[in-house]
């Protein structure tokens, strides 16, 4: 007889967490930062979990978030896996492109000038 130690299978990370890449961030900073310019915005933060990364956006240290800019890859083939949703939760914009999605804040940045 012929007795073998069974082999652990393959360390697979259970830790895999989605995130944003550099590109990603670059442009979702550049849209926060003219608007904490603007006097708009004050502070964001940022969350990466298993299969939604949020970057979160204030207009005051100690409230809830105004806006949520969400990757949701899994959505990738459907509605596209990025998205910007309200303080209560209603999908303002969603699309494939980051930029595109982010082109809704531009007109919140348009103010009439007197």
């Amino acid at each position: 007889m012929i007795v073998q130690t069974p082999t652990p299978f393959p360390n697979k990370p259970t830790d895999e967490k989605v995130a944003f890449d550099r590109r990603e961030l670059g442009v979702i900073l550049g849209m926060y930062g003219r608007f904490v310019a603007a006097g708009e915005w004050r502070d964001y933060g940022m969350s990466f979990l298993k299969d939604v990364a949020v970057f979160s956006i204030f207009r005051r240290t100690a409230e809830h978030p105004i806006y949520r800019v969400e990757k949701r890859p899994r959505l990738r083939n459907r509605q596209g896996m990025y998205s910007v949703i309200s303080m209560d939760g209603q999908i303002l914009k969603r699309g494939h492109d980051l930029a595109v999605v982010l082109r809704y804040f531009d007109r919140k940045l348009i103010r009439a000038v007197e």
